[in-house]
């Protein structure tokens, strides 16, 4: 929460800095150009997160973990079923 409230006074601090050298604007455009900044920021950041995401799940890592969590799992069945056989 601490980020995105950093990110957001940083990219208001940055658009008035880059704003205040143009001609003068309304507010409205002001607050039309600072939320077009912040849709192209988001939209990367989702597009990088989703990406990052998909790296992990694929790893090689991820597969082994999945892969021994799936052989203990079918580990305990078997133990269980032989613990406590059906009638």
């Amino acid at each position: 929460m601490k980020l995105s409230i950093a990110i957001a006074v940083l990219m208001l601090v940055f658009a008035a800095h880059t704003e205040a050298q143009e001609a003068e604007k309304t507010i409205e455009e002001h607050f039309a150009t600072f939320g077009n900044q912040m849709k192209e920021l988001t939209d990367d950041l989702t597009v990088k997160t989703k990406d990052l995401v998909e790296k992990i799940g694929d790893s090689e890592f991820a597969t082994n973990t999945r892969n021994w969590f799936t052989e203990q799992f079918d580990k305990m069945k078997v133990k269980f079923d032989e613990t406590f056989p059906k009638q």
